[in-house]
């Protein structure tokens, strides 16, 4: 089985090859355009066996994409690929369309060209494998504006109605429903899974976890959008990777599948158990609490997404293991064991995002960042 991964150098591709080479006999080819958060050290583990083989190529290059199709004959494509960020989809939209929208739509053409050539018994085992987020869904009802108690709150469904609040957002929405036309207008075998929030080792520092656990043991600020109030649910991302592969390989062609980890967190609520935990592992005369920096809120910043990951564990058996507490300890733990990872990372970087946060938010002042 020839798997082909894109964006297998980010943060949930580098943790679904790592799994796929570690579980499995398959052959792995990923496809990478190594932009500032795909990072081939994330994958060092496996770049030496046989059965990887890594390809630098934009998705958006047809004839790359075409080249590689026939070349490693791939029987599954799991398409990962994106720009993911909501702050920098904030200020450079344009960016987000181009990989999500068109190089979606140049995967989706040149997979259907390929899948066209292939014999009948390989077309029938052929699948199109897209990776999507919760966020397309919009928002759900909080507990602090919601007349419901908390246990009778919705959770977005594989068949929640699309309303996407930002630009990344909307153009992963874009995306999924190209490949829904693919499916229904050419028959292209296509499944769609939609994720919570991910965390765990190798994850980018911009993001809300790796970036408090990194400020944090730096004595830097810990900024907090608004009263940090936004509930997220949090999927362990080695617990993802091994539902997507189940979803490649036996979920049913045409199908979309929520994974999600169960955890609803409010923001605060990760900041604090962040803080309270390094307490505990790497204490220092004050707490790491005393660091938390509450700034404006991000603009058209969603306020819940909660997963109902029902239908991926009744149809295909799939629960995440770890919950969010084991999860996090293990993440914690591994930020400051891997400090050559982090540490790795462009020094101008962090000068790069504070850029991008202060043109999103010119009101902030440049501490809170900081």
């Amino acid at each position: 089985m020839n798997v082909l991964v894109t964006g297998g150098a980010g943060f949930i591709g580098s943790a679904l090859i790592r799994y796929i080479i570690r579980q499995t006999n398959f052959t792995v080819v990923n496809v990478d355009k190594l932009t500032y958060a795909g990072n081939l050290s994330s994958l060092e583990s496996v770049a030496k066996d046989s059965r990887y083989r890594f390809e630098q190529a934009d998705i958006c290059d047809a004839p790359a994409i075409k080249r590689i199709f026939q070349q490693y004959r791939p029987h599954i494509i799991m398409h990962l690929a994106a720009e993911s960020h909501v702050d920098r989809s904030i200020t450079a939209p344009d960016q987000f369309i181009q990989t999500n929208v068109v190089g979606t739509y140049v995967m989706l053409e040149q997979a259907r060209e390929y899948w066209y050539s292939l014999p009948k018994d390989e077309q029938s085992a052929f699948r199109f494998h897209h990776i999507s987020t919760d966020e397309v869904f919009g928002d759900l009802p909080h507990p602090l504006t919601s007349h419901l108690p908390s246990q009778y709150l919705p959770l977005f469904t594989e068949g929640s109605r699309y309303q996407p609040s930002s630009p990344y957002s909307a153009s992963k929405a874009s995306s999924d429903h190209l490949v829904r036309a693919w499916h229904k207008t050419y028959g292209l075998p296509v499944v769609i899974t939609n994720c919570s929030n991910n965390y765990g080792p190798y994850h980018y520092p911009e993001k809300l976890i790796p970036l408090t656990i990194l400020h944090a043991l730096s004595g830097k600020q810990l900024p907090v959008y608004g009263k940090g109030h936004q509930i997220r649910d949090w999927l362990y991302v080695d617990d993802h990777a091994e539902a997507l592969l189940l979803v490649a390989s036996k979920g049913e062609v045409g199908e979309t599948y929520n994974i999600g980890g169960h955890n609803e967190k409010q923001n605060i609520e990760v900041v604090t158990a962040i803080c309270e935990l390094l307490d505990e592992i790497s204490p220092k005369p004050t707490v790491y609490a005393a660091q938390i920096t509450h700034i404006d809120d991000r603009p058209g910043h969603d306020l819940r997404y909660a997963i109902d990951a029902s239908k991926i564990q009744n149809q295909l058996g799939w629960q995440p293991k770890e919950t969010f507490e084991s999860g996090l300890l293990k993440t914690i733990h591994w930020y400051i064991n891997n400090q050559n990872w982090w540490q790795q990372l462009s020094p101008n970087q962090e000068a790069s995002n504070l850029n991008l946060c202060k043109q999103a938010y010119k009101d902030t002042p440049e501490a809170d960042f900081l």
